[in-house]
């Protein structure tokens, strides 16, 4: 087969199969006589293997597994691929700790503030923690309040005070720092409540996708594996 051969099942152009082969993501490539590339149905294998796992695992780790995969080292290439079921059940995890933490929580927007932006101060008078607690709390990314440019003081407006109340009923509730700042950052990312819940039924959605991408992946490679171990 030629590369426009192998580049017309996937939609891809020649020059793409033959930066796919020059990169390592084929195995070996036979030449003729004049230069020109054979290819096989093994390396047809391959290039849907590479693309499957790219869908999954990214690109740039979908290379260095079947870079592996060629080179015969098995080994670094199944721990690749651990790395990537890992941080998805990492992510997993993340979210439904964040959807859990949403369910049990009243996230509401903070009462108008008269005024200027609220200090440090008058923010711990307001939910009832001390000053030193709250720049904790932004040592760990659960505040991000803005600065006054002449004095360099900390401001918190509405969104600032909102998280603090957030943070304040988190931790009421023995929830650590690193998870209050995890479901402050979705809820950040998401902007809002109503939005949060709606980005976390997306988030899911991605999961699953995801989940179901791997095994598609998984399946191509074990073809392609199978066409390796063959005389």
């Amino acid at each position: 087969m030629r590369p426009i051969d192998l580049a017309r099942e996937h939609g891809l152009s020649a020059q793409a199969i033959r930066n796919y082969d020059d990169a390592g993501v084929l195995p070996p490539t036979e030449r003729t006589e004049t230069g020109y590339r054979r290819y096989t149905p093994l390396h047809a294998q391959a290039l849907r293997t590479f693309l499957a796992l790219r869908s999954s695992h990214g690109h740039q780790r979908a290379m260095a597994i079947m870079r592996a995969i060629n080179r015969g080292d098995s080994d670094s290439a199944y721990r690749l691929i651990d790395t990537t079921h890992l941080e998805l059940r990492t992510e997993r995890g993340t979210r439904t700790e964040v959807a859990k933490t949403l369910g049990g929580l009243s996230v509401t927007t903070p009462n108008p503030i008269p005024g200027p932006p609220l200090t440090v101060g008058e923010l711990a008078h307001r939910i009832d923690v001390h000053p030193a607690t709250l720049r904790t709390w932004e040592a760990q990314g659960m505040l991000r309040p803005e600065r006054d440019r002449a004095t360099g003081y900390r401001l918190y407006g509405p969104e600032s005070v909102r998280d603090a109340e957030i943070a304040r009923q988190l931790r009421r509730g023995d929830y650590p720092l690193g998870q209050v700042a995890t479901f402050l950052d979705a809820l950040r990312e998401a902007g809002g409540a109503d939005a949060l819940r709606t980005f976390l039924d997306s988030w899911q959605d991605r999961l699953t996708a995801r989940s179901r991408g791997l095994l598609c992946a998984a399946a191509q490679l074990d073809a392609y594996l199978t066409m390796l171990d063959q005389p």
